[in-house]
C-alpha cells in the first residue's frame, strides 16, 4: 500500500466533527477504495476546550490555522472556518502557497476568489476541491467536471438553499405567511438568528457563481449575479400560484442568451409537474442541460453534517488516488471572460398580484398601460366583488422583455385604484 496521506483540518465545527466521525468510523474502508492510508494528523479551531463529542486528543492542536496549512506533518489542508476573507483565506493561500493539496466546503471565498485561487493551485501543482461547497451530499462539481464534460451546457440550474425551500414548502403547506415560518425554521435550527445570507439569496448566489464557472468555464464573477431572495413571497402569491398550476421556489440559474451569461438567483414560478417542483423541505436538486446528454437532475441534502462530511472526504480520497482534473473544468489560466446579460434584457413570462379597488374601468386603465408596453396578458384571475372595496387581481404575462415590465409596473403603480405595490415572479418554464 501507497505512503499515508496526511490530513489537516481547520475548523471543528458541524462538518469538521463529521469528517473526524467519518475517518473514525470508515478509516480502514476509505484505504481500501483508494489504495493507501488516509490520517488526520492535525487540527485546529477557536477554544480547544470545547466539548465536539469527538476525540481530537491523537492529532496535534494548532491555536493557529494558518500555522497548520504550512505543518511539515500535512499534506492536504481542509478549511471548514467560513468566509470569503480574513483566516479563511488565509489559511488557503499559505497551503497554496506551501505546496499542499486544499479541500474546502466554502463558497463565499470561492465566489469572490476562486479564479485567483485555481491559478495559484494549478501552477503550484496542487489541488483545490470544493464538492463540499455546493449543495452538500450531491456531487454536482464531479457531474458536471467530469461526467458531463463532453457536453455544452444549455442551461445550470437548482434550488441551492435548504432553508429559503424549507421555509417556502412549509408556507405551501400550512398557508402562513412568510415572517411565521421563518421563526418557526429558526426554532428547529433550519434558520440562522440573522438569516439574511439564506433568505436574501446570497448563499445560493454563491453556489451559482462556482457552477456557472464549471459550465461555461468563465472565471467567477459574483458581482454580475442578479439576487432576489423570498421575503417578498406571500401566502397568496402562493395560493394563487397552486390555483395556476405552478409551485413557488427560489432557483439559482445560468444560462447562456445572446445578450450574454445570465446569472441570476429568485423567487420563481415554475409548472409543478417538473421534477424540481417536488423537491420540498431542506433539501437542494440542481438540474443540467447538455446539448448531448438532454437533462440531468441531482436531489439530495444540501448541508448538514453528514452530507457535507461526506462530499468533504470525497474529494480527499480523490486526491489520494491522484486524481487531477482543472478546479474549474478547463486551466485556470484558460478561463475566458463572457458578457454579462443585463437583467432588464431577460426575457420570459412573468406573474403579477396587484391590489386594486372594485370599481369600473380598472381592470380596463392596467390593460392600457400594458398594450402600451407591448405586454400581452395570457390569464387573468379577479377575486371580490364588493364595490370600493380591495381586491387582488392577478395577471400572467406572455414571454416579455423584463424593461417593459418593470416600467408598466411603475405605471400602474401610479393608478389612483392601485393601493398597493405591484408584485411580479418570474415564471421558468422548465
Amino acid at each position: 500500500m501507497s505512503e499515508r496521506l496526511r490530513i489537516g483540518i481547520a475548523g471543528l465545527g458541524t462538518v469538521g466533527r463529521g469528517v473526524v466521525r467519518l475517518f473514525g468510523e470508515h478509516g480502514e474502508l476509505l484505504a481500501r477504495r483508494c489504495g493507501r492510508p488516509i490520517a488526520i494528523t492535525a487540527v485546529s479551531a477557536r477554544e480547544r476546550s470545547r466539548d465536539r463529542g469527538i476525540d481530537v486528543s491523537g492529532y496535534v492542536w494548532h491555536e493557529d490555522a494558518a500555522a497548520l496549512a504550512v505543518a511539515d506533518d500535512v499534506d492536504v489542508v481542509v478549511e471548514l472556518i467560513g468566509g470569503e476573507d480574513g483566516i479563511a483565506r488565509a489559511v488557503v493561500e499559505r497551503a497554496i502557497g506551501a505546496g499542499k493539496h486544499v479541500v474546502t466546503a466554502n463558497k463565499a471565498l470561492l465566489a469572490h476568489h476562486g479564479t485567483k485561487l485555481a491559478t495559484a493551485a494549478e501552477d503550484a501543482g496542487v489541488a483545490l476541491a470544493f464538492e463540499a461547497a455546493v449543495a452538500g451530499g450531491i456531487p454536482i462539481v464531479k457531474a458536471m467536471r467530469e461526467g458531463l464534460s463532453a457536453n455544452r451546457f444549455r442551461r445550470v440550474y437548482g434550488i441551492l438553499n435548504g432553508t429559503c425551500n424549507y421555509i417556502l414548502t412549509h408556507m405551501q403547506e400550512s398557508g402562513r405567511d412568510f415572517e411565521a415560518v421563518l421563526a418557526e425554521a429558526q426554532a428547529l435550527g433550519y434558520a440562522e438568528a440573522d438569516p439574511a445570507f439564506d433568505v436574501d439569496g446570497i448563499d445560493a448566489a454563491h453556489k451559482l457563481a462556482i457552477l456557472t464557472s464549471l459550465a461555461y468555464g468563465m472565471p467567477l464573477n459574483f458581482d454580475a449575479i442578479y439576487i432576489e431572495g423570498i421575503r417578498g413571497v406571500e401566502a397568496s402569491d402562493i395560493i394563487f400560484a397552486e390555483e395556476l398550476g405552478y409551485r413557488i421556489k427560489l432557483l439559482a440559474i445560468a444560462r447562456l442568451t445572446d445578450n450574454g451569461i445570465e446569472q441570476r438567483v429568485h423567487p420563481c414560478m415554475v409548472p409543478a409537474d417538473t421534477p424540481i417542483a417536488g423537491v420540498n423541505g431542506v433539501f437542494n436538486a440542481v438540474v443540467a442541460e447538455g446539448d448531448f446528454v438532454d437533462r440531468t437532475v441531482y436531489e439530495g441534502r444540501g448541508a448538514g453534517e453528514g452530507p457535507t462530511a461526506s462530499a468533504v472526504v470525497a474529494d480527499i480520497l480523490d486526491i489520494a488516488r491522484g486524481n487531477r482534473v482543472p478546479t474549474f473544468s478547463v486551466p485556470a489560466r484558460e478561463l475566458q471572460p463572457i458578457p454579462v446579460a443585463p437583467m432588464d434584457r431577460h426575457m420570459g413570462p412573468y406573474y403579477v398580484r396587484l391590489t386594486v379597488l372594485d370599481q369600473p374601468g380598472v381592470i380596463a386603465d392596467i390593460s392600457a398601460i400594458f398594450r402600451d408596453h407591448e405586454i400581452s396578458i395570457e390569464s387573468l384571475l379577479q377575486r371580490g366583488r364588493a364595490p370600493a372595496e380591495a381586491v387582488p387581481v392577478v395577471m400572467t404575462m406572455h414571454d416579455t422583455v423584463e424593461a417593459a415590465m418593470v416600467n408598466a409596473l411603475r405605471r400602474i403603480a401610479e393608478l389612483p385604484a392601485v393601493l398597493a405595490s405591484p408584485k411580479m415572479i418570474r415564471i421558468e418554464m422548465l
